[in-house]
């Protein structure tokens, strides 16, 4: 135990006497001044030149955004038919030249479905699952500003539609309408944007030939009729031997002939003044 307790004091003494001889506790800490002028300058250099090429970069990284927004901006603005853009919030983000134009507005930005197409209906439509039907099994009248917010607020990521449209001014217009999501790139959606044709012309062209078509079946109908009643009164004259009734049917000959001249100059007043019209609408 003597023995123990005797080399016990002796360790502890020793490792007193290494940590007084290896004490740093009082030691100067390094600073940048006990340090070499070379490596100084050297690490200065190199923050510079880092600085440098994150500003280069910074800036290239602006310009190509700049060209990318010009670019798009030049797109839109070139464009024949009109884009609209509405954001998550349902009010216009953007729209190009041709989008005020056909709709009428000076400026749409800050504007919902409600304000821009008002009441306006739709008259066909593709892609439009779950419609609403009424008692009588027929569909109830779905308005443009609808299906907006359907593809915005529900899963329906494309409509497209066909309405008739009334400008501010009060203008008749015929769209036709492609709605679609935007999503990003994690999947959230951006908004939606509303591709729009204006159709007036040929849905103008496509009434007057409807028209055209009903009177030119009409107008065969007529033709097929007076030449009938023709043809009958021919006959009678050339078995006939009197006289007076000769003369007679001869004289019902020129009355059925002045009525299909009437009848043809009708029809063709009216295509002239259809042909003008539409002259005038274009």
């Amino acid at each position: 135990m003597f023995a123990f307790v005797l080399g016990l004091f002796l360790v502890r003494r020793v490792r007193k006497n290494i940590a007084k001889e290896y004490d740093f506790s009082d030691a100067p800490t390094p600073s940048l001044d006990s340090l070499p002028l070379h490596l100084y300058n050297t690490v200065i250099q190199q923050l510079k030149q880092q600085k440098h090429e994150l500003l280069v970069q910074s800036q290239a990284e602006q310009h190509r955004a700049r060209t990318s927004e010009n670019f798009s901006h030049a797109v839109l603005s070139n464009l024949s038919c009109g884009v609209l853009v509405f954001g998550a919030n349902g009010l216009v983000k953007t729209a190009n030249p041709a989008a005020k134009a056909i709709l009428g507005f000076a400026s749409t930005t800050g504007m919902s479905a409600e304000d821009i197409f008002r009441g306006s209906e739709v008259q066909s439509a593709t892609a439009m699952p779950g419609r609403v039907f009424s008692d009588h099994g027929e569909q109830e009248a779905v308005r443009i500003a609808d299906e907006v917010h359907t593809v915005l607020h529900q899963d329906s990521k494309r409509r497209q539609v066909e309405a008739g449209y009334l400008t501010p001014a009060g203008q008749k217009r015929f769209l036709s309408m492609t709605i679609s999501q935007v999503p990003a790139s994690d999947g959230t959606l951006l908004g939606v944007t509303c591709l729009i044709n204006d159709l007036t012309q040929l849905d103008d062209i496509r009434r007057q030939q409807e028209l055209e078509g009903e009177i030119s079946a009409e107008m065969a109908l007529q033709l097929r009729s007076s030449l009938t009643t023709i043809s009958g009164y021919a006959q009678q004259l050339a078995n006939n031997r009197d006289p007076e009734m000769a003369k007679e049917i001869a004289t019902d000959i020129a009355h059925e002939a002045a009525q299909l001249d009437r009848t043809i100059g009708g029809f063709l007043t009216t295509k002239q003044a259809a042909s003008a019209a539409a002259g005038n609408s274009k």
